[in-house]
């Protein structure tokens, strides 16, 4: 009973706090909405809302993925904050209301975006800079009076085909409508940005001047994108032509992306050239050895092209096989990681590394000393070999895996050995044992004889 009773205290305990998190959500929902734990729908025109609900706390509204408002008829804008903490946001809607405004900035923290429905509102013009972050998938738009001007060009460009499906019209002078489709404007035009010499392969010192072309109307803004760049630059414009001086390109700017980009309120074109600059090996990297699955010298080298790596042990180039190699594991922060792999390795192995990086512009050398196990011939007496921690020259480990694993086999052995010897020893005296046993024979299914005196 008393279980039961611990149970039924259970239960009941989760299903309050059950209940009360619903109440929670409940109590900052207006009383026009309703609200559940991923999901927000305000449809009553009645007593409506004007602007987007706002819960109990941030985690409850990032917990939200859908929000429905119809029927609103005093829900006229999306401002910069409104959408701010619903960062798991990914289907909205707001139908048949008075939206007339959307900011630039309504859902720059909204990157789960993809569903966006915006029928039948108020909105007069919308610009392609509220969404260009976003990935969204379905965007409607009918049922607006939109009007047939540069700044809606852009829905027809990006549309295409979805535009005449959603039959989107607009409002044109004289106050009739028509198909968006169809519109064409004289004086908008999307714009171009053309980025010269397109490829880049320069040593590392040298200086370089990009040159950016660009077009369209309403004259475009020419927006240089060079994050993350070292070396020095300057930017000289005239018109719609841009040069951007580099000078001293340095190393670590090797693979960095520079774009030019020409936007107007049509839309916005962009141009690009990844740097490619030559240089010798570094070694920034050379560590002490350790101990994994395997023993591993890690480095960490850079270089353009790809250096050639190769080992000394004390000065005698290192063989490399199945059991030593260098592996390369990753590349990242514009260096290639790895390290020299070795299966293994004894004390015949221990001694000074020296790895050399190399290609046609240059070299580069460091070296680390790896004691792997001690000499089991140190002072004329033969030893059980210890394994040297590698954070200290004195502290032995205890052996790998796979030799422990060697040593209970071969002891396991010697046991079964020495035993069937004594079985042996045993049949051929026991005849003549004190105990009068005459013998017996070791077949299935036979009997032992044993004979008393």
């Amino acid at each position: 009973m008393s279980a039961f009773r611990r149970g039924c205290g259970v239960s009941l305990l989760g299903f309050y706090w059950v209940l009360m998190e619903v109440w929670s959500i409940g109590a900052a929902c207006p009383a026009s909405c309703s609200c559940s734990g991923t999901r927000i729908a305000c449809v009553d025109h009645e007593r409506g809302i004007m602007a987007f609900p706002v819960l109990q706390s941030e985690m409850e509204m990032d917990n939200i993925t859908d929000i429905y408002i119809a029927n609103q008829s005093r829900f006229s804008s999306i401002n910069d904050k409104d959408l701010h903490y619903y960062r798991n946001l990914t289907n909205l809607t707001v139908t048949n209301s008075r939206l007339t405004y959307v900011s630039r900035l309504a859902f720059q923290n909204n990157l789960r975006l993809q569903y966006l429905n915006l029928k039948d509102n108020n909105l007069s013009s919308l610009s392609w800079r509220i969404f260009r972050h976003l990935n969204i998938s379905n965007l409607i738009l009918s049922g607006n009076p939109l009007h047939c001007s540069c700044e809606n060009m852009w829905m027809k460009l990006w549309m295409a085909e979805e535009a005449y499906t959603q039959d989107l019209k607009c409002i044109a002078e004289g106050g009739w409508r028509k198909p968006l489709t169809s519109l064409n404007l004289p004086h908008c035009v999307v714009p171009m940005a053309t980025l010269s010499p397109s490829k880049v392969k320069v040593r590392e010192g040298a200086n370089v001047v990009l040159t950016c072309n660009t077009s369209g109307a309403p004259s475009p803004e020419l927006i240089w994108n060079m994050t993350p760049l070292v070396s020095n630059y300057e930017i000289k414009t005239s018109g719609q032509v841009s040069e951007l001086h580099l000078y001293n390109l340095s190393s670590l700017d090797n693979n960095c992306k520079i774009t030019c980009s020409a936007q107007n309120i049509v839309g916005e074109h962009e141009s690009s050239v990844v740097l490619d600059i030559l240089f010798p090996p570094n070694i920034s990297k050379l560590s002490d050895a350790y101990q994994d699955h395997h023993w591993c010298i890690p480095f960490s080298v850079s270089g353009n092209p790809q250096p050639e790596l190769r080992w000394l042990l004390k000065g005698v180039p290192v063989t490399e096989g199945p059991y030593i190699f260098t592996q390369i594991h990753d590349f990242s922060e514009k260096e290639y990681h790895g390290c020299l792999q070795l299966d293994s390795p004894t004390h015949i192995n221990n001694g000074p590394y020296t790895l050399l990086a190399s290609n046609v512009y240059g070299k580069d050398q460091k070296t680390v000393e790896a004691h792997f196990m001690r000499n089991p011939f140190e002072g004329g007496t033969v030893t059980e070999p210890l394994y040297y921690d590698p954070t200290t020259d004195d502290t032995p480990l205890d052996p790998p895996e796979d030799r422990v694993a060697v040593y209970v086999v071969v002891g396991i052995a010697v046991v079964v050995f020495t035993g069937f010897l004594l079985m042996l020893v045993f049949l051929k005296f026991g005849g003549n044992s004190k105990f009068g046993i005459k013998g017996f024979v070791l077949f299935q299914n036979i009997p032992v004889e044993v004979v008393g005196r």
